[in-house]
């Protein structure tokens, strides 16, 4: 089965050289790598053609974000899969092995999503996918667990994070690749639920680990990245939740963000309400993709809906968020 690994860089040449040793050694013929280099003004592009000549490197003239950049890739790329790993990611001995191993005995897998770990804490999962609740929140899966915990052998999850996840080609043919109005942040559950209303399969390969410098480009905490999930929530729910599950969904997603937004207020962090108003005055818009995308479901509601955990208190999300800003400030 032959693979193409697409990583995305945008500023991003002092972590190229952990990432691209530890990927290289575990690369034969059938396994092509590029590097797509959004439009970085650190001297990436040059550094890599001449310390990797191996790699394929797609220069760019501009950023066009995680999801305009990431399809740049994948659209040139030639392998059957088609893996993304971030730049900011060390993989881990026999990882390509362990993410393409599923895909050999499922023809129906869409995704098979690798484990991330923290770099500095590798026994503390970062992701093991993507975990969706009833509030329309999307997190990573198994956030702040150990992975001790995990079982050995791939496991069924609801979506796989775009950090380290390797995709067949005919499912992409079936749904899209990345939607590049998202920019970036949680285009990757869009496709998720692209894929699960097309009743495609994703799995979490618990072998392939990969330790993950966390938000590494985008910067956690940084209102740009704030602004960008703020505004991102609401285009997956306006494009992707059917309308039996929303319906039923809408008076806790208006209560979380009610919350989120008097928060900000508190803090003076305008930018959480600003991407809200944005994906809003984006509606007529988002109506239209969302027709579209509804009227290919193919998967029943119960299907869907049984994927979705019980939304989770203002307080266990707060807990968390202390805990994930804790160990962040450690590294």
């Amino acid at each position: 089965m032959n693979c193409s690994i697409i990583i995305l860089n945008w500023n991003g040449r002092a972590l190229l050289a952990d990432c691209l040793n530890a990927l290289l050694p575990q690369c034969d013929a059938s396994i092509e790598v590029l590097v797509v280099d959004n439009g970085s003004h650190d001297g990436s592009a040059a550094w890599l053609h001449q310390h990797y000549p191996q790699v394929r490197l797609l220069a760019l003239t501009n950023n066009r974000g995680f999801s305009g950049g990431v399809n740049v890739g994948l659209h040139v790329a030639r392998g059957d899969v088609l893996l993304l790993l971030n730049n900011d990611a060390i993989v881990e001995p026999n990882f390509i092995s362990a993410i393409l191993a599923p895909f050999q005995h499922q023809p129906t897998l869409a995704a098979s999503a690798g484990l991330m770990t923290f770099a500095h804490r590798p026994e503390i999962i970062a992701s093991a996918g993507i975990q969706l609740y009833r509030d329309g929140v999307a997190t990573d899966a198994g956030l702040l667990q150990p992975v001790a915990q995990l079982a050995s052998q791939p496991s069924p999850i609801w979506g796989g994070s775009g950090g380290a996840v390797a995709y067949r080609r005919a499912a992409l043919a079936d749904v899209g690749m990345f939607d590049e109005g998202y920019f970036a942040y949680l285009e990757d559950v869009d496709l998720a639920w692209r894929l699960q209303l097309r009743e495609w399969q994703t799995v979490l390969a618990p072998q392939a680990v990969a330790r993950h410098i966390y938000s590494a480009t985008g910067g956690e905490g940084s209102p740009f990245k704030d602004w960008l999930i703020a505004r991102n929530r609401w285009r997956v729910i306006l494009r992707c939740w059917p309308t039996p599950l929303l319906a039923r969904a809408l008076p806790l997603m208006l209560a979380y963000d009610g919350l989120a937004c008097a928060q900000a207020i508190v803090r003076r962090r305008w930018t959480t309400v600003s991407g809200r108003l944005h994906a809003l005055r984006q509606l007529p818009q988002l109506r239209q993709q969302r027709q579209a995308i509804q009227a290919r479901r193919t998967a029943s509601i119960a299907e869907l809906d049984h994927w979705i955990k019980p939304a989770r208190s203002p307080l266990a999300i707060w807990r968390e968020n202390q805990a994930l800003g804790q160990l962040i400030a450690q590294r």
